[in-house]
């Protein structure tokens, strides 16, 4: 019996990620993220790519898992990852400088020294292009290959999703793959606009998503309520 079928036997469930499984979850959001432009563009020599990849998510957690939402996986019974993803509450997006310098040496190790410089030129960028409203924000989210479309994935997300809805507050993520772009739109995202990378990089595709209660639409880039022109012109 392949992953796939025994997944679709066995079934599975969302919880928060548990003490000891770090390791685990770098590796498997390594793997989810072998293809992935931007990580490509700041890893560019495949062979060390899903090592370094593996380094990054794992800084990634231990940043992530002092905030609200933290690190959240959908598994199976017997304890095998599926998916995780990395949540951030209102108002706990932003490491501050202290964190950032604090993190460096770890960042060499995944970039080196020639790449550091490409990597925060990236996490500049993106904190530019950041919404200014309070939301939700999702920096990662990863499949394990081997059990894309059996609904792990969006399960996951859904989850976190209906207490953003419960609570009537927004989420906001920004997807590197247009292919990943109707995923997150079946979910409720919207795509707000684009993210050239600096240098040459690839594009990103900044995506809010408004709570289902909301009757209107947010701008996520101002304190105001968006009017309709702005919202066709943003679609």
């Amino acid at each position: 019996m392949n992953a796939r079928a025994g997944l679709l036997t066995q079934g599975f469930g969302v919880r928060c990620a548990r003490p000891g499984e770090g390791g685990a979850i770098a590796s498997l959001l390594a793997r989810a993220f072998a293809d992935d432009p931007v990580m490509s563009w700041l890893l560019p020599d495949p062979s060390g790519r899903q090592r370094r990849a593996a380094l990054y998510f794992r800084l990634a957690q231990r940043r992530q898992r002092p905030r609200p939402g933290a690190v959240r996986v959908a598994a199976t019974r017997d304890g095998r990852l599926l998916s995780a993803a990395l949540w951030s509450g209102p108002g706990h997006w932003k490491t501050s400088p202290l964190q950032d310098l604090t993190a460096l040496p770890r960042y060499v190790r995944v970039f080196g020294p020639g790449g550091l410089r490409r990597a925060a030129e990236v996490q500049s960028t993106l904190h530019e292009a950041h919404p200014y409203l309070p939301h939700w924000y999702l920096p990662t989210v990863g499949t394990d290959p081997e059990v894309r479309g059996t609904g792990a994935g969006s399960s996951l997300l859904r989850e976190q999703l209906a207490l953003c809805d419960l609570l009537g507050e927004s989420a906001y993520l920004e997807s590197s793959k247009p292919s990943n772009v109707p995923f997150y739109e079946r979910l409720g995202f919207r795509v707000t606009g684009e993210i050239p990378l600096p240098g040459g990089g690839p594009t990103l595709w900044p995506m809010w998503r408004d709570p289902v209660t909301t009757a209107v639409r947010a701008d996520p880039r101002s304190d105001r309520p968006a009017n309709r022109p702005a919202d066709r012109d943003a679609g």
